[in-house]
């Protein structure tokens, strides 16, 4: 991006989560246990829409299989129905 300076180029860092060179093994170490708490709570989250995901393919092949059965009720009955009236 123009007019944008990068941090190898000695500007500021353009994430929050970039470090100084002057940052303390204190500093590295919190930044190190948020970031595991993001992970942490990232993969519960990929758990639950994982879950999500199934649950909502189980209900669409069932509802699939409804439709399909009901299309198969309304083509026998619309069969049934031209026979009794010679079609």
């Amino acid at each position: 991006a123009a007019g944008e300076e990068s941090p190898v180029e000695g500007g500021p860092p353009d994430h929050s989560y970039s470090l100084s060179s002057g940052t303390t093994s204190e500093e590295l170490l919190r930044k190190l246990n948020e970031q595991r708490d993001i992970i942490a709570l990232l993969e519960v989250k990929m758990k639950e829409m994982k879950g999500s995901i199934r649950r909502l393919r189980l209900a669409e092949a069932q509802l699939r299989e409804e439709i399909r059965e009901k299309d198969r009720l309304l083509h026998a009955a619309s069969a049934g129905t031209r026979k009794r009236h010679g079609l």
